[in-house]
């Protein structure tokens, strides 16, 4: 017999079950317990990031933190420790001047540090920024800096 609303689900009277029946009892039982914890049970997942521009990083931890450097430089860092994330990999995007140099990183856990770094000739001197992204492309940092000036 169909339970009316469901016509995919048959049911059947327990007054005196089949082996069957009583059989898949104890595991149908299990499933709608598991489903409805899963259900129940909301996961909300706060990510937070941590980004230090530098000149340097030394034993995983940024050194020479700035926002504003000279135009000889060299290369500039952006150290990054992100908490939460669900995903296993996140992007730096270099911008300067309408240009940008993405650079993918591998996350191993949660938190996870990570770097990249961009070398920067004297000539490109200015306004610079890097955006943080996840692996959807979704914007999850933005650090300004300035080069020379």
């Amino acid at each position: 017999m169909s339970k009316p609303g469901n016509p995919d689900v048959a049911w059947t009277s327990f007054a005196t079950p089949s082996r069957h029946v009583q059989n898949a009892l104890p595991r149908a039982a299990a499933v709608l317990a598991v489903a409805a914890a899963l259900v129940v049970t909301p996961v909300s997942a706060q990510v937070t990031v941590e980004a230090e521009l530098a000149t340097e990083i030394v034993e995983m931890m940024p050194q020479g933190t700035a926002t504003s450097f000279p135009a000889d430089v060299g290369t500039v860092y952006l150290w990054t420790r992100i908490t939460g994330a669900a995903d296993s990999s996140v992007r730096h995007v270099w911008v300067h001047d309408g240009m940008e140099f993405p650079v993918d990183l591998e996350m191993g856990g949660s938190p996870w540090r990570t770097w990249s770094s961009k070398a920067i000739p004297p000539e490109w001197s200015g306004d610079w920024s890097v955006e943080i992204r996840d692996a959807s492309g979704a914007v999850l940092e933005t650090v300004g800096f300035t080069v020379g000036s």
